[in-house]
């Protein structure tokens, strides 16, 4: 890929990638491996949780402005993402490629199926006295004066953001196609706040992925430094985009939209693992 094509790959992973929260890794992953298939998986996954890093971190200062992060969710969340997110960076070294794409196109196929299948029926828990054990009550108004009032089980939280930190610096995925829609169908965060604050999540999580690589010596060679700057310059404007339409989409296609490119992006990295 040339230059301006790493520019305008960038701008469209950061558009779409901050507007359904998903930091954009599921769609750079498979770019790299179809682009160039001879680098390792632990410069793939590498380069990709940079860009993620940077979308991310770009995204929360929009999506920040418009109100819509659970900071005491998203906080605690990633916390429970740091230790699996360092773990992970070190595993990646030892995945063959083969096996690498096996398991990323596996585990994007069944996201898809998921949330194609599961029909989101989100709890209005406003005038509910009687939460469920162990459930969190908030209250959230945005920028726009929408009230958004929901509970949720931080233990449960807890531990999906413990499997999500292993995996995403594993798969290079930032996380957030798993985040997301945990959060919206098992917690019940409203779609708009879990897009919002998965991106927060993703912010502080690819970071110490990425600091971690740093230390590891995964950004050492000078052409992954240039892949991962022109990757950036496209990102940091599309994120803005991505945020700013977030709130003029519905819902439901945002979860719609992320389950058809997850099982587009699947099938192709499969037929690249045979």
């Amino acid at each position: 890929m040339t230059n301006v094509l790493l520019i305008l790959s960038g701008f469209a992973i950061g558009t779409f990638g901050t507007l359904i929260g998903a930091g954009g890794g599921f769609m750079l992953v498979p770019l790299l491996l179809i682009f160039y298939p001879e680098l390792s998986p632990e410069i793939v996954t590498g380069i990709s949780i940079a860009v993620v890093a940077v979308n991310a971190i770009s995204g929360t200062f929009a999506y920040g402005k418009s109100r819509r992060i659970d900071y005491k969710a998203g906080i605690i969340f990633a916390l429970f993402t740091i230790p699996g997110s360092i773990l992970g960076v070190y595993t990646v070294q030892f995945i063959p490629q083969k096996t690498f794409n096996l398991i990323f196109g596996l585990l994007l196929i069944l996201l898809s199926a998921y949330l194609f299948l599961k029909r989101m029926a989100q709890r209005d828990d406003s005038n509910n006295t009687n939460l469920p054990k162990h459930h969190i009550q908030h209250i959230l108004t945005d920028s726009k004066g929408t009230i958004y009032r929901y509970s949720y089980n931080p233990w449960v939280g807890n531990i999906i953001s413990i499997v999500v930190g292993f995996i995403s610096p594993l798969l290079g995925i930032g996380g957030g196609i798993i985040h997301v829609p945990a959060m919206a169908h098992w917690l019940k965060f409203p779609v708009y706040i879990a897009t919002a604050t998965s991106h927060f999540i993703l912010a502080i999580m690819a970071t110490v992925s990425v600091l971690t690589h740093v230390a590891s010596g995964t950004y050492s060679d000078t052409e992954t430094q240039y892949m991962i700057l022109f990757l950036i310059i496209g990102v940091v404007p599309g994120a803005q985009l991505g945020a700013y339409f977030s709130h003029k989409v519905k819902s439901q296609f945002i979860l719609r939209a992320l389950a058809a490119c997850l099982v587009i992006v699947g099938i192709r990295i499969l037929l690249n693992s045979f």
